[in-house]
């Protein structure tokens, strides 16, 4: 499905991913994980087209869309959930659901992408996205969007940032229902245990480089001694 075939990508003289190789097959959920600064995020943000390698391809389902802007790479199916999700004064929750499905979702299945992660329909459906919602709050809404939206491909990065301890435990049943559900491959850029032990594979990223892409029963036993999971979740408000 995604194919990344020798990325660099450098910024203020200093290289952040080099010679990035990696494959991700169909109806996959990936983990990739490694220490802060090792150039996760980077590479998130390469696949979805927020930032572009100064050498290197990307394939998806046989095309190269190196190039592509992050709408058209949309369109053909990767969808995104970003670190610190993004605010859309004028809108309401059901209208970023309706646009994430593409205007075709009933207003039962928006309600039941809503409860999926917690959140009451008849209290948020008519909502506006503004400074009244909560970081966790959003976090929430946006990972409904991308239920509703059901890409071939949906990135995660940090998802487990900013919300409460009620809401992350969640988060793992919400994933592997979208996996289920939508049969595509879920990419998670994460450290934390729990997430780590619901992957098929798992991608350690170091210094820019994957250091080592395996099944979850290989990797995590080599894993724990190189990346120290956080086992506590920060108490937040929604």
């Amino acid at each position: 499905m995604l194919e990344l075939i020798d990325i660099c990508f450098s910024r203020d003289n200093k290289n952040i991913l080099k010679n990035v190789n990696l494959k991700i097959d169909n109806n996959k959920m990936i983990v990739i994980t490694g220490p802060n600064g090792s150039g996760k995020s980077t590479l998130a943000k390469i696949i979805i087209g927020i930032e572009m390698p100064d050498a290197g391809k990307i394939i998806f389902d046989g095309e190269d869309i190196t190039k592509l802007s992050i709408t058209e790479r949309a369109k053909k199916g990767i969808g995104f959930a970003f670190q610190q999700p993004v605010r859309f004064k004028g809108l309401t929750v059901k209208d970023l659901i309706e646009i994430s499905a593409g205007n075709s979702i009933k207003v039962c299945d928006a309600c039941d992408v809503l409860a999926d992660v917690g959140l009451c329909a008849q209290e948020y459906l008519n909502r506006e996205i503004n400074s009244e919602l909560s970081g966790g709050e959003l976090k929430r809404i946006e990972i409904a969007m991308l239920a509703a939206k059901k890409s071939k491909l949906t990135i995660f990065d940090e998802p487990e940032a900013g919300i409460d301890l009620w809401s992350f435990n969640n988060l793992i049943s919400v994933f592997e229902k979208i996996h289920d559900d939508i049969k595509g491959s879920i990419v998670i850029i994460s450290h934390q245990e729990r997430i780590l032990n619901i992957a098929d594979e798992i991608v350690l990223v170091s210094n820019g480089k994957v250091e080592k892409h395996g099944p979850k029963d290989e990797m995590l036993p080599q894993i724990f001694g190189k990346v120290r999971p956080c086992h506590k979740m920060k108490e937040v408000e929604k």
